[in-house]
């Protein structure tokens, strides 16, 4: 049973379209940021490994400083990713529940969004990216 309120008419269904497209441009930018801190993180951990075995380089004074920082982004842009990936499921659960299901008008929600399995495969990177830094750093290389 729709609320009265929402009628099933063409502005409520353009409407709907439009939220449906709202929340993946806002997964898609989770993913955008989440990505940038990531790349970012873990280009700084391999700059300052790298700049450290160049000959005639100072050996850095808190070494553990660089890896700290560059592990936080990469754990921060994961984190990210994470909480991005649970909104999106959570409003897409939302619009595609019954009180909504009339105004949708376009048939059965689709099983996956290829926007959340890229969010899925960003995941996998950022974790394998946390675990390499932590390792790397726990190692002491």
């Amino acid at each position: 049973m729709v609320k009265p309120s929402i009628l099933p008419i063409r502005e409520t269904h353009f409407s709907w379209l439009r939220t449906r497209m709202s929340v993946e441009r806002t997964l898609m930018s989770w993913i955008r940021t989440s990505t940038a801190l990531i790349g970012f993180g873990f280009t700084i951990f391999q700059f300052f490994e790298r700049f450290s075995q160049m000959e005639g380089v100072a050996p850095p004074k808190n070494p553990n400083l660089v890896r700290t920082v560059a592990l936080l982004l990469i754990v921060l842009g994961t984190a990210g990713t994470f909480v991005g990936l649970i909104e999106y499921r959570n409003m897409v659960h939302y619009m595609w529940s019954d009180e909504f299901r009339d105004i949708a008008g376009v048939g059965e929600k689709p099983p996956l969004s290829p926007i959340f399995v890229i969010g899925v495969c960003i995941l996998g990177v950022g974790l394998y990216a946390s675990v390499s830094v932590f390792t790397r750093t726990i190692s002491g290389h």
